[in-house]
């Protein structure tokens, strides 16, 4: 075993040891929390417009995207391996990468409703989703659990922190948790779920929110 695949092992165990399962759970624990945890770049839309002084925030977002995949790039190049890469995805481009072009791509190209919706939902139900199909004991709650927990993000994410009106908002969530139950749902080899999950819903949002029915951008 390599030293990469060597330190990987280890923090796996750590994880499962803690939450009293094996170095496999403690693999799908640490992704699972980590995917989660992008719902936190909602922050950005609270930053103050000069907060990095510097920088434009937009500006520090790509460079933070940019970052990320000369990580990637390093990684595939070098043959270097970190703690939460899947065995498949050693010579291929993670899902981690995908991910940061979808949150990215969220906010730099989707109106703030529609970016708050769609990372709310792609963060937190894909992870559920997941779940859920792999568990025996909770399979029978998928689809329906997912769908209603994207629906009620993604309203949080068009009417609360965007400001649309409420009553189009809740049709339009789960126009959304349509589309993204539908994008999650396949497993392509040369496309990552992150990606179509996100962008999937945002382009519906779009399409019906603000081309059909006018809302504010």
């Amino acid at each position: 075993m390599g030293t990469g695949q060597g330190h990987r092992s280890r923090v796996r165990r750590w994880i499962g040891s803690r939450a009293g399962l094996d170095e496999a759970g403690g693999d799908r624990i640490a992704r699972r929390l980590t995917h989660a945890a992008g719902a936190g770049l909602l922050i950005y839309f609270v930053m103050p417009v000069g907060f990095f002084v510097v920088l434009p925030k937009e500006d520090v977002l790509l460079l933070v995207l940019a970052a990320v995949w000369v990580l990637e790039a390093a990684r595939l190049a070098f043959g270097f391996s970190l703690p939460m890469i899947r065995p498949y995805e050693e010579h291929r481009i993670a899902s981690y990468a995908f991910y940061a072009i979808a949150l990215v791509g969220a906010i730099i190209f989707f109106p703030t409703p529609i970016a708050a919706a769609v990372i709310l939902g792609t963060a937190l139900v894909d992870p559920l989703a997941g779940e859920l199909r792999g568990s025996a004991r909770h399979r029978s709650l998928y689809p329906a659990l997912p769908f209603v927990v994207y629906a009620a993000l993604a309203f949080a994410g068009l009417a609360v922190v965007g400001g649309w009106p409420g009553g189009v908002s809740v049709l339009l969530a789960f126009v959304a948790a349509g589309v993204a139950l539908a994008a999650e749902y396949p497993t392509i080899a040369w496309l990552d779920d992150d990606l179509t999950m996100t962008f999937g819903p945002a382009l519906a949002l779009y399409g019906l929110g603000v081309l059909a029915l006018g809302l504010p951008r």
